[in-house]
C-alpha cells in the first residue's frame, strides 16, 4: 500500500506564527478553514491570465459532470486583485500573472495553502502558451526540462546576497503520460521537450521588435539554432521557478503550454484573433483529458 505524498514547506519560521497570512490571496489560516475549503484538491493547474482561469474552471466543470447553470464559479480572492482562484471537486485553477517573480510569490503562498489544508497527493500542472522552435503553431509542448536562457537546467535567484541555484527536474512519467493523452485524443500535435525560460519577452527572448535591440537578425538567428541544438522546443517565462519550487514540495508537477508561432519565422503573432483562441484552448483539452481518465481509473480502483 502506498503512502500519501504531503505537501512540503521548508521554513521552520511558519511554526511561530499564530496566524499565516496569505496576503496576495486575501486568505489565512485565523480567518479561514483551510482544510475545510481545499482539503480534497488533488490537481492544482496554474496559468498566466486570470480570465483564462475563469474559463478552465468552467470548461472542467462541464467535463467532469460538475458544471452548476446557477452557479458564477465565484472567485476564492476575491479580496485582493493580484491573482484569481476558483474551485471545483477536487480541481483548483489559479493565475500566477506573468514572469518568474509573479508566478513565484503566488507559489509561496499556494504552496503554503495546500499545506494548512493538509492536502495529499496532489498534481500540479502549469498550463498557458509560449513561442515555438520549429513547430507549426498550435503544437502543444510537454515539458521535459526547463532550462534557463544560458540552456542550464537551474533557476538561480539571489538570496541575502548570494546566488542560489535550484533543479528544475520535472515528474518525467507524468509527461510520458500527457503525451499518451495526446495521443489518444488525436486532436493536435503533441510533443515532449525542453522549455527554455526567459526573464523578458523582447530582448530575452532574441527578438527584433522591442523598444531597443542592440542585435542583428543574423545574431538572433544564431543564438536561436544553439536554443534549437540544445532540445528546446518553446520559449516561456515561468517554467524554471516553477519546477524548481514544485520539486522543493515534493509536487508531482508538469508544464503544458500551446506554440503561438514559430520563433525561427518572425516575432510578432500574426494568426487571427479567433485562431489564437482556439490554439489557447489546446493544452486544457489535454490536461482535461488527463483528469478525467484519472478519475475513471480511480473509480474503477475503488
Amino acid at each position: 500500500m502506498s503512502c500519501s505524498r504531503p505537501v512540503c514547506v521548508q521554513n521552520p519560521h511558519l511554526d511561530a506564527l499564530t496566524d499565516d497570512i496569505l496576503y496576495h490571496f486575501s486568505l489565512g489560516t485565523g480567518t479561514h478553514d483551510l482544510p475545510a475549503m481545499f482539503g480534497d484538491v488533488k490537481f492544482v493547474f496554474v496559468g498566466g491570465s486570470s480570465s483564462r482561469m475563469k474559463l478552465f474552471i468552467e470548461y472542467i466543470a462541464a467535463e467532469l459532470g460538475m458544471e452548476d447553470p446557477k452557479s458564477e464559479y465565484p472567485n476564492i480572492c476575491a479580496g485582493t486583485d493580484r491573482y484569481v482562484m476558483y474551485k471545483v471537486g477536487p480541481v483548483l485553477s489559479v493565475s500566477h500573472g506573468m514572469g518568474i517573480p509573479s508566478l513565484a510569490i503566488m507559489l509561496h503562498e499556494l504552496i503554503k495553502l495546500l499545506h494548512h489544508a493538509r492536502c495529499t497527493d496532489v498534481t500540479i500542472f502549469r498550463i498557458g502558451t509560449s513561442g515555438g522552435i520549429g513547430l507549426e503553431p498550435g503544437t502543444v509542448v510537454v515539458t521535459k526540462q526547463p532550462l534557463d536562457d544560458t540552456f542550464k537546467p537551474k533557476f538561480e535567484q539571489v538570496i541575502l546576497g548570494k546566488t542560489v541555484a535550484r533543479d528544475t527536474d520535472l515528474d518525467q512519467s507524468l509527461a510520458e503520460e500527457l503525451l499518451q493523452c495526446g495521443k489518444e485524443l488525436n486532436q493536435f500535435e503533441t510533443v515532449i521537450g525542453n522549455t527554455m525560460c526567459t526573464l523578458d519577452f523582447y530582448e530575452g527572448q532574441a527578438r527584433l521588435d522591442g523598444a531597443f535591440c542592440s542585435y542583428t537578425e543574423k545574431d538572433k538567428q544564431e543564438y536561436l539554432r544553439k536554443v534549437k541544438e540544445a532540445g528546446i522546443c518553446n520559449i516561456e517565462m515561468e517554467s524554471t521557478v516553477f519546477a524548481a519550487m514544485c520539486k522543493m514540495s515534493g509536487l508531482r508537477a508538469a508544464v503544458v503550454c500551446v506554440t503561438l508561432l514559430d520563433r525561427l519565422k518572425g516575432d510578432q503573432l500574426t494568426s487571427s484573433h479567433e485562431v489564437l483562441v482556439s490554439y489557447q484552448q489546446r493544452p486544457q483539452i489535454l490536461v482535461g483529458y488527463y483528469i478525467k481518465k484519472q478519475l475513471k481509473a480511480k473509480a474503477a480502483g475503488n
